[in-house]
């Protein structure tokens, strides 16, 4: 195989979703400005761009067709360059990286950006009407699938976390975002994105809450308890009965993950420029890592969240 390394990456502040600052931007320019704001800096020829691989969840809408491809032409970048768009729900953007490494590092390409986009206040979750099962109610019926907020409430409840316990590190999570902002420490990735002015719409991550405190957080109502009450089973079963089914040992399911130690719903694009040894050695680019394994797995979809750790190690094993 051949070496695979990352030349660059780059990405917009994370700006809050729901009429946040990054709402008034379509997705496509958003990634349009994250991939002019790369070849700027780094001198890119754009024309050496094998092709533009971009994750996004929800493609429907202003997302739909293929917002990769029309993200290079909205960013006017030589039209024999290719965008192609893929989806692997909330790892969406690091299988785009894995496709690109796979093509440099095959031999088949020498240089590809990929990345990732989401504006969820344009396009909001479900927006594509497909659920998590694509309504094949004979796959339900089998493998039933329920939303990341009730897999996460039951991790918690067995593996003993509690509502203080994930309180807790969503606080040290906040401080430490705003400590690395104060210091600097986002600046070689982030950019000023502009509206068509050319006026600055956020320069910095906007859905962090430097604010927050042990009892603001604790004030937050969970987030999934009425989901998890949702009749959605063939015999009117909630989500939650669903889940404690499958896993009785969990007993009743504790509701301890809010809004306020969950993951955000924010606008954004971010990206990597992935390239050979070679074209580096032409091009004078330096490389800031080297991809030297990659891998998947899946888990029981009703409890997905745990597949990371594993699909890490199947990774971590490929190099000793």
């Amino acid at each position: 195989m051949r070496e695979i390394y990352v030349y660059d990456a780059v990405r917009t502040p994370r700006g809050r979703g729901r009429k946040g600052a990054l709402a008034a931007i379509h997705p496509q320019e958003l990634l349009a400005q994250t991939l002019n704001h790369m070849a700027n800096r780094l001198n890119l020829t754009r024309g050496d761009v094998d092709d533009v691989i971009v994750g996004c969840v929800t493609q429907v809408k202003e997302q739909g067709a293929c917002i990769a491809r029309n993200a290079v032409l909205a960013a006017r970048w030589p039209e024999q360059v290719t965008g192609v768009t893929v989806n692997r729900f909330c790892g969406s953007g690091l299988q785009a990286i894995n496709f690109a490494a796979m093509g440099v590092g095959a031999g088949f390409q020498e240089l590809v950006v990929a990345g990732g986009v989401e504006s969820m206040s344009r396009v909001p979750m479900g927006s594509d009407e497909a659920m998590l099962d694509g309504l094949n109610l004979r796959l339900r019926a089998h493998t039933p699938m329920v939303p990341q907020g009730i897999s996460a409430d039951l991790i918690a409840t067995l593996e003993g976390f509690s509502r203080e316990d994930l309180d807790a590190f969503a606080l040290a999570s906040q401080q430490r975002a705003h400590l690395a902002t104060e210091e600097g420490r986002f600046g070689k990735s982030l950019f000023d994105v502009v509206d068509a002015k050319g006026e600055v719409l956020l320069d910095r991550d906007e859905h962090m809450r430097p604010e927050t405190t042990p009892e603001s957080l604790a004030g937050i109502r969970p987030a999934f308890a009425r989901m998890g009450g949702m009749a959605v089973g063939p015999n009117g079963e909630t989500l939650d009965q669903i889940a404690e089914a499958r896993y009785p040992e969990a007993g009743t399911i504790a509701h301890v993950h809010s809004a306020g130690n969950a993951s955000g719903i924010v606008d954004g694009a971010a990206i990597v420029l992935l390239g050979s040894a070679a074209y580096g050695e032409r091009t004078g680019l330096r490389p800031r890592a080297k991809i030297k394994a990659l891998a998947t797995t899946g888990s029981e979809p009703l409890i997905m969240l745990t597949a990371p750790a594993p699909a890490s190690e199947k990774a971590l094993a490929q190099v000793g």
